[in-house]
């Protein structure tokens, strides 16, 4: 039985992990760089222990201070979160030697799915359709064009290691081939110390939908239905919902059905994402799996009623799940926005600053995920998101004008916010209708107006 669990991360999901763990009595240990001192999470937990400067690269992405941190607080359990060292297959295999419970997949399945092309061959396995592709990385430009080629443009360049859009190039002919193969691994040896690369077909107009899987360490696996992750932007995606108002029942199945056998084929456990594109005609194909509870884990939640986190935990402390597949209901449906520091005007720019005014929507179908309060000064140093707005309903227009409604009401004053880009989409014929693409907030962006994503801020 776990007692005691180490958080390695900050922001947000620490807070939501110390939240999951007050109300299954577990007592927590929070970690904080210099920079993040009074943050919430630092205020709320049980237990604080600075590892740190403000970078992440001393601090939390230091798995030697987290380990030095876990054992002088006697924890059981080491929640990573998401982002950071959550997929860090030789973090995980440290907590695995010094006896402390990881709390996510083993390390030799993050390791093992975290290399793509090794991802794609474990799909293969378990029968799942996956995009035409270069068989493992190429280093050699030449043989990487002759595979282009023989693949047929456009193709996109992506790096083995990784995700977030980093190290990833798209080139739409064999003259621009050269340059965005050569971009695409320098971008990974520099985010990820791999410069390894693979290619693969372009799915041109797809939709990203990503499959929520749990998996206990007695063998079962289940999935809580999709999420339509598709708005997104460079690769990081803004706003999520659930379910997805493109797939059919019919599809719906064979796509859970597929993203469980994958789970299987790689020995899961705990909870994780199956990453799919889905083209116009309704193809489907695996492009990779994230080994980590997920940003917008939260979407699921609130349309099955079951709490991620808690099940993460409970399934790290070697209990079996009670959860049948038959016994998943989506129950309503639900929209999230990520709020985000960034000026829309100003082509998204990071906006630190302090908080001089912050008041949050409330009201029936409402959640907001934040470790932002008045005076909370957003640092410099990490990603973005100070925020995320989950809304539900019994119908998708319900929840569309919900989130509309709340995107009004959530005053943060100080900084910029993503929030009036947000209640914009939220008010498009486009989006309204069900029918955007990853390609979508490029096409939005050329046909509105900036000054539509200006708030008054003089507060």
């Amino acid at each position: 039985m776990i007692q005691k669990i180490l958080i390695a991360n900050r922001g947000e999901i620490a807070l939501r992990i110390v939240r999951a763990c007050r109300e299954l009595g577990i007592r927590t240990m929070a970690v904080y760089s210099e920079a993040d001192e009074q943050s919430l999470h630092v205020q709320l937990a049980d237990e604080a222990i600075c590892i740190g400067p403000a970078a992440s690269s001393e601090s939390y992405l230091k798995a030697d201070r987290i380990i030095s941190a876990a054992e002088i607080g006697d924890v059981d359990a080491i929640h990573p979160g998401f982002g950071f060292l959550s997929e860090n297959a030789e973090f995980a295999e440290q907590c695995e030697s010094c006896n402390i419970k990881f709390i996510g997949p083993k390390s030799e399945t993050i390791r093992l799915m975290g290399d793509k092309s090794m991802a794609k061959e474990i799909a293969k396995r378990a029968k799942a359709p996956i995009i035409p592709g270069s068989d493992g990385p190429i280093s050699d430009e030449k043989d990487a064009v002759k595979v282009a080629k023989e693949i047929g443009f456009p193709v996109i360049i992506k790096a083995v290691a990784g995700g977030g859009g980093k190290g990833m190039r798209l080139a739409h002919n064999a003259m621009a081939f050269a340059k965005e193969f050569q971009t695409a691994r320098i971008e990974a040896e520099k985010a990820f110390g791999n410069g390894d690369v693979y290619i693969e077909k372009y799915i041109e107009e797809p939709r990203h939908i990503e499959f929520q899987i749990l998996a206990d360490e007695h063998g079962k696996v289940i999935h809580l239905g999709e999420r339509d992750c598709s708005v997104q932007r460079r690769y990081q995606k803004l706003i999520e919902e659930a379910p997805s108002p493109f797939l059919d029942d019919k599809l719906r199945q064979k796509m859970g059905a597929a993203a469980v056998r994958i789970a299987q084929e790689c020995g899961y456990q705990n909870a994780g994402t199956v990453e799919f594109l889905v083209d116009k005609n309704g193809d489907f194909f695996f492009i990779e799996m994230n080994a980590r509870i997920q940003v917008e884990h939260g979407v699921t939640e609130e349309v099955t009623g079951l709490d991620l986190v808690k099940r993460q935990i409970r399934i790290a402390g070697g209990e079996a799940m009670e959860l049948d597949q038959k016994d998943i209901k989506i129950l309503r449906h639900c929209i999230e926005c990520r709020i985000n520091a960034e000026d829309p005007t100003r082509n998204f720019a990071p906006c630190p600053g302090e908080v001089t005014f912050y008041y949050t929507p409330g009201g029936h179908g409402v959640r907001v995920d934040s470790h932002v309060y008045q005076g909370y000064v957003v640092p410099p140093y990490y990603d973005s998101m100070v925020a995320k707005l989950m809304v539900y309903g019994r119908t998708r227009e319900i929840a569309m004008d919900r989130m509309y409604r709340a995107l009004n009401e959530y005053m943060i004053r100080g900084i910029k916010t993503t929030i009036p880009f947000c209640a914009a989409v939220m008010k498009d014929p486009v989006f309204r209708g069900g029918n955007y693409t990853t390609k979508y907030i490029e096409e939005f962006l050329s046909r509105t107006p900036r000054d539509v994503f200006t708030i008054d801020d003089s507060m």
